[in-house]
């Protein structure tokens, strides 16, 4: 598909989104409405994500689990915040093996509860703490309005889940994860500045007691929401009975957390680097990192593909060879560019004649030529240059496109980008107002006593 098949991302965002999905190859709707079929470049690009975020939780001495995508009712039930929550998302098994069951079973929305079950046995005493446990896996959520990646009613997660022997041991691992993992892996990974910050009351996880956010600005000035961290308090230490004895012989019950970010940050990928051209991706997230498109079937151009393409790989990069010559060099180069590779590198009978590579950057779209033995070196130097690049030109956008205000009537509903209000110039009544206006309060930032609110429109 060529370049300027795709919509305008500034006129009409939400076909730009649609469309790319479907030129890059990058996810399709499923059989079942609210579900998505992800292809292999996106789910490379998972894959990707997967890897560094499991690496920073293992970090944190996380350790990896897996537990039923079934769940008993009851056990929703045990925690009436929880289920009164989750109960307009459910998908619910009554029947299976052509029987009426005799309780019907939830599949999974999020799994605090089964977790719960299990810390109630594993944990005994103090020595059994911190229990930290993470599992990554598939939840189920009943989606009225989907959207692919962003909203869909089967998407794939992490969700950690921990026990803790006090109030101030389970704050601290729930603010450490936000900080430590998703805070690092925004900035240096996803390459996306995000705004961390308390959800209000009315926002809160259902059943937690505190809510972290990490919220991120998409190119057309919405918010999305790209991962959560919450303090459970001792609700779900009580419905489940996770209790523990301390050094002195004396019973008392756990604090617990959970926290979790998604495929929904395929979605936030897209939006907040891509562009009229397509995808744009940093080169953390990109399966190659560089393609080589060779130009003719010689074999010096094969030969000297395939050198630099090994000196990439030794460089510990994501190279690939297109070699496919049988179909048009302009064709290539726009699938490749629609995909979001970081740079492209072309290699035929010409350039072996004068010893220099073309070259073209996706992020800032400079082409040029470089020596044959020296690019190789120059594009490692030049991913981690763009690296730095992107996460800046999220940080810039995000710093031009908020606004200050003093009150609900400085506010400008039709404004694309974000607004910092005092909260206690907005409160629970005035949260109710915005929400009439299609804004919310994403989260609260600042000390408490003069926190301020970021309001916006959201995914």
């Amino acid at each position: 598909m060529a370049r300027w098949t795709l919509p305008d991302p500034h006129d009409d965002f939400p076909a730009w989104y649609q469309e790319l999905l479907v030129a890059a190859e990058l996810a399709e709707t499923g059989p079942v409405r609210g579900t998505m079929i992800i292809r292999p470049w996106a789910f490379a690009i998972w894959e990707l994500m997967q890897a560094e975020v499991d690496r920073l939780l293992k970090a944190q001495g996380v350790q990896n689990v897996y537990f039923p995508l079934f769940l008993p009712q009851s056990y929703l039930e045990k925690e009436a915040e929880h289920v009164e929550g989750f109960s307009p998302e459910l998908a619910v098994v009554t029947s299976a093996g052509g029987k009426t069951l005799q309780e019907p079973i939830v599949v999974r929305p999020t799994s605090e509860t089964v977790f719960g079950d299990a810390m109630a046995r594993w944990i005994q005493s103090y020595r059994d703490l911190p229990l930290a446990l993470n599992q990554w896996a598939n939840v189920v959520r009943w989606e009225l309005r989907p959207r692919i990646f962003l909203r869909t009613s089967e998407f794939l997660w992490q969700e950690g889940h921990t026990a803790h022997a006090g109030e101030f041991e389970a704050r601290n691992f729930a603010e450490k994860i936000h900080a430590e993992v998703y805070g690092r892996f925004f900035a240096e990974t996803l390459a996306v500045h995000t705004i961390s910050g308390e959800k209000t009351a009315s926002e809160r996880f259902a059943g937690a007691i505190r809510t972290l956010t990490r919220e991120g600005m998409m190119g057309d000035g919405k918010a999305l929401q790209l991962a959560t961290s919450h303090e459970l308090g001792m609700n779900f230490a009580q419905a489940f009975d996770i209790r523990y004895l301390d050094q002195g012989g004396e019973l008392h019950w756990c604090w617990t957390t959970s926290w979790g970010c998604s495929t929904r940050m395929v979605g936030g990928l897209i939006m907040a680097h891509g562009d009229r051209g397509g995808l744009n991706l940093p080169p953390a997230l990109a399966p190659h990192e560089v393609v080589i498109l060779l130009v003719d079937d010689h074999a010096q151009s094969r030969q000297c593909a395939e050198a630099i393409s090994m000196e990439l790989a030794e460089l510990g990069k994501r190279v690939f060879v297109d070699s496919n010559v049988e179909q048009r060099l302009g064709r290539r180069r726009s699938s490749w560019e629609l995909k979001g590779v970081p740079i492209r590198l072309e290699v035929g009978k010409r350039e072996v004649t004068d010893s220099a590579v073309s070259f073209a950057e996706r992020h800032s779209g400079d082409r040029g030529s470089r020596p044959i033995d020296a690019v190789a070196g120059w594009a490692a130097d030049r991913l981690a240059g763009i690296q730095s690049q992107m996460f800046d030109a999220s940080r810039n956008r995000t710093e031009a496109l908020t606004r200050e205000a003093r009150s609900l009537t400085d506010l400008d509903s039709e404004h694309g980008g974000f607004w910092e209000i005092p909260w206690n110039a907005v409160g629970e009544e005035g949260e109710r107002m915005l929400k009439q206006q299609g804004l919310t309060v994403r989260c609260l930032v600042g000390e408490e006593g003069d926190r301020a609110a970021i309001v916006a429109r959201a995914y």
